[in-house]
């Protein structure tokens, strides 16, 4: 026992602090692509034809990314001789419809401002407390592993009240993974059924969306919508903890989307700002007082109040 004391206080704290902060991710890290349309030539289709999904619809007007297919295996941008598809840093793909999964240049709503949360009434009941029943419908085991990762302890699903049950009868909801296999498809379904109501469904990874690599397979049903509705998509081939995680979040009402981030980093570096300006003034200040000096002011009290005159001097109406 002494010694798991100390092997535990030698680690230190090992959960990470998402939400409150941005998680550290690989370097090898793909996220978010964004689509280049201006920088392919007219009838190039160099990237559709070596997508092995058909995730890309490159076209002389636009070009269309399906994120709901894609593999993120940069196929892609290895035979785009122009750069017209660039995957980026960011982690937040999760969405609830299944259309806003498909990006295309131009025409592209900004993606982090896209709605994730359920109904007023739905976030009531699940909010705090959301029980998952985890169904493999014929995965490789990819995304089940990121999925089980987010139990451990750098994740620690169950400290926002979330957590993977046994039995689908003290399920909230089903966490889906896989294509659906034909051999899988019934046992999705009674699954499905006996989840009491209201209930969620969260599908995860390519293949759980489209079908991923076993699209239009004869023993697949290219993903779960085709068996049960969904209520949330994650995207990736496997998606990332911290992406399905932010879903999760998002889903609850309990994540900021990217655009509040944004305003609250931009909030505070202003503060910060105001900050150092405020200490820099106080320094000069007791500076002056060193050499035997008097300070004149705050020159932002004077900035503030404009061209007024100082006082002990005439004014030009005298």
């Amino acid at each position: 026992m002494i010694k798991s004391i100390f092997a535990r206080l030698q680690q230190g704290h090992r959960t990470g602090r998402f939400p409150n902060e941005e998680p550290a991710l690989p370097d090898r890290f793909r996220g978010l692509p964004v689509l280049h349309q201006m920088r392919c030539p007219g009838g190039c289709r160099t990237c559709a034809d070596a997508c092995p999904t058909g995730a890309i619809v490159a076209t002389d007007q636009t070009l269309a990314l399906d994120m709901g297919r894609c593999l993120f295996c940069t196929d892609c941008t290895e035979a785009c001789p122009e750069g017209g598809i660039e995957f980026t840093r960011e982690y937040r793909l999760a969405s609830a419809k299944r259309s806003d999964l498909v990006l295309s240049s131009p025409g592209t709503e900004p993606y982090h401002d896209r709605a994730l949360a359920l109904a007023e009434e739905i976030r009531r009941l699940f909010g705090r407390s959301l029980k998952l029943r985890v169904v493999s419908a014929g995965g490789c085991n990819g995304c089940e592993a990121d999925v089980n990762v987010l139990g451990t302890i750098v994740f620690d699903l169950g400290r926002f009240g979330i957590q993977y049950v046994a039995s689908p009868r003290h399920a909230d909801g089903l966490l889906i993974t896989g294509p659906v296999t034909e051999n899988m498809r019934l046992a999705l379904k009674k699954t499905y059924d006996a989840v009491p109501e209201p209930k969620i469904v969260i599908a995860v990874g390519a293949c759980a969306i489209s079908g991923g690599p076993y699209i239009d397979h004869p023993e697949t049903h290219n993903g779960a919508d085709s068996a049960v509705p969904v209520d949330l998509y994650v995207p990736g081939c496997p998606p990332h903890p911290y992406t399905i995680l932010e879903g999760l979040l998002g889903l609850l009402g309990r994540a900021r989307g990217r655009g509040q981030l944004s305003r609250a980093i931009a909030e505070t570096g202003e503060a910060i700002r105001k900050e150092q300006v405020e200490a820099g003034l106080e320094r000069a200040k007791h500076a002056v007082r060193a050499l035997g000096a008097e300070p004149i002011g705050n020159p932002l009290d004077r900035q503030r109040l404009g061209s007024a005159p100082a006082s002990g001097t005439k004014s030009s109406r005298t």
